[in-house]
């Protein structure tokens, strides 16, 4: 009877143990942030306190890892992208399925994925702090593209919805007057460039019943959209402009 009942109790222990070893982390498993060590033991915080589990954005909120990237200005001085005016990067931990929209209950679905790296406006969203790390708050209608890999070029950016990328006809940090000076371009109000080339078009505008509405133009026209309406951006050295599709006022034909 003893023997038995020690034959079972081994059995009993083995199969716990087999049990507990299959919940561990296989290998080539990453966490849902795998660079913090904590995320591999379950524990987050917010705002420097831990709290019950990792944040899950719901609606159309989107959780962003603010980038830290350097870029070289042109005296070779390098700079961080917060010091300069243009949209910030971010790296994608975490989003949300879609908002409803309120009227007809239709989820519009949201574009924006975990591991993707997105550009927005630099004054939109809601800064936190969570797992230690900078991060931003933001809506999948304040990103303008996203793009995967480390770095964002021509090739790999997607500009999101009902944006368009343009590149422009002049560089809007630097204008030169007839006489050879290089002015800013914000002196020269009149001269805001607001003329370019389509390179890449986004899926389209968002209707009510969730489906998304053709783009008015093509990559390869020429357009001319509204002073102050684009988010100037530089990509692979080339300036370039983000416009939503209802700020575009026309095509230009070669011979203007």
């Amino acid at each position: 009877m003893k023997i038995i009942c020690l034959t079972l109790l081994f059995l009993v222990g083995s199969s716990r143990a087999w049990t507990g070893a299959s919940k561990l982390p296989r290998a080539g498993q990453t966490s849902l942030y795998s660079a913090e060590p904590t995320m591999s033991q379950g524990v987050h915080t917010l705002d420097g306190e831990e709290i019950r589990g990792a944040i899950e954005p719901l609606g159309n909120n989107i959780l962003v890892r603010v980038k830290d990237t350097l870029t070289a200005t042109e005296g070779g001085v390098l700079l961080p992208d917060q010091s300069k005016e243009r949209p910030t990067e971010g790296l994608v931990i975490a989003s949300g399925p879609g908002k409803i929209h309120p009227f007809t209950a239709v989820r519009i679905h949201n574009p924006i994925k975990e591991g993707m790296s997105v550009l927005y406006g630099k004054f939109d969203g809601r800064p936190i702090n969570y797992d230690d790390d900078i991060c931003q708050m933001i809506k999948d209608d304040n990103c303008l593209l996203y793009y995967d890999g480390v770095t964002m070029n021509i090739q790999n950016v997607v500009p999101v919805r009902d944006y368009v990328l343009i590149e422009l006809y002049e560089d809007p940090e630097t204008l030169a007057t007839t006489s050879g000076v290089v002015i800013a371009s914000q002196v020269m109000a009149d001269d805001v460039p607001c003329e370019g080339v389509v390179v890449k078009v986004g899926e389209g505008r968002m209707a009510s019943n969730g489906e998304c509405t053709p783009s008015p133009v093509a990559v390869g026209d020429s357009v001319k959209f509204k002073d102050y309406a684009g988010n100037d951006v530089k990509i692979d050295g080339k300036a370039y402009s983000l416009v939503k599709m209802v700020d575009i006022l026309g095509t230009l034909s070669e011979e203007s």
